[in-house]
């Protein structure tokens, strides 16, 4: 059994053991679908490039619709990423991305939804990238499971150490604000991964477009664990 598929039967047949990783209520939360492709004309590449202009958008779009969080992303090619020299390279540009991204506001709390421990933690402070991030580590039955979550108050890094023990449902952090944040519009990345490959504080959370089937053996659906309905 390969590992995307042990993970799919270990969450199917242990439905008590997944918890949130935001407060979500079915049925009356209702949820957007952002769009970040080349398929979105709405945006131009000043208002992405001026963060406050994009905070302004990603707000107005949340409250038009009626909706408490803005989600997406998983696997989606970006055009967005030209805004930061971040995720150019001189072969190929980083516009692949890898995780989920769920937009709120700035102070949205931020959970464990499994319990593990602090793999490890780092702020990284470049324009464009996560900002403050804690990656977990979980024991699924002998399968390693890694949660990325990016883009947090730089208070959530306060008091954190390697080995500290989380339980399901446990408040870890918080959404940034965009001068903490990697200056992003508040939102969390919230990433999967099987292998860490020896990397601590941070992994790949945007990647070329040609690897993606590299990037989907130890990326998986993190909706998996989200659970979100399709939104409308």
């Amino acid at each position: 059994m390969n590992k995307y598929t042990f993970l799919e039967n270990y969450i199917r047949s242990h439905p008590a053991e997944v918890g949130k990783v935001v407060d979500y209520t079915p049925g009356t939360d209702l949820l957007y679908r952002f769009d970040f492709t080349a398929a979105n004309t709405e945006l131009s590449a000043e208002d992405i490039e001026d963060t406050s202009r994009f905070s302004a958008w990603i707000t107005t779009k949340l409250k038009e619709n009626n909706c408490r969080y803005g989600i997406g992303g998983y696997m989606e090619h970006r055009t967005i990423y030209a805004r930061s020299a971040h995720f150019n390279t001189e072969d190929e540009p980083r516009r692949l991305h890898l995780g989920v991204d769920i937009w709120a506001g700035a102070g949205t709390p931020v959970y464990a939804p499994m319990s593990g421990y602090v793999h490890s933690f780092q702020d990284n402070n470049n324009h464009g990238d996560y900002g403050p991030t804690i990656i977990l580590e979980h024991n699924l039955d002998g399968l390693k499971l890694y949660t990325l979550y990016g883009h947090l108050s730089r208070k959530d890094l306060l008091g954190m150490h390697v080995g500290l023990k989380v339980e399901k449902d446990q408040q870890i952090g918080t959404f940034g604000n965009q001068d903490e944040n990697g200056h992003w519009p508040p939102h969390l990345h919230f990433q999967l991964m099987f292998d860490m490959e020896d990397l601590t504080g941070d992994y790949p959370g945007v990647a070329k477009f040609s690897e993606k089937e590299k990037w989907l053996k130890n990326i998986p659906d993190p909706n998996l664990i989200l659970r979100f309905p399709n939104p409308e």
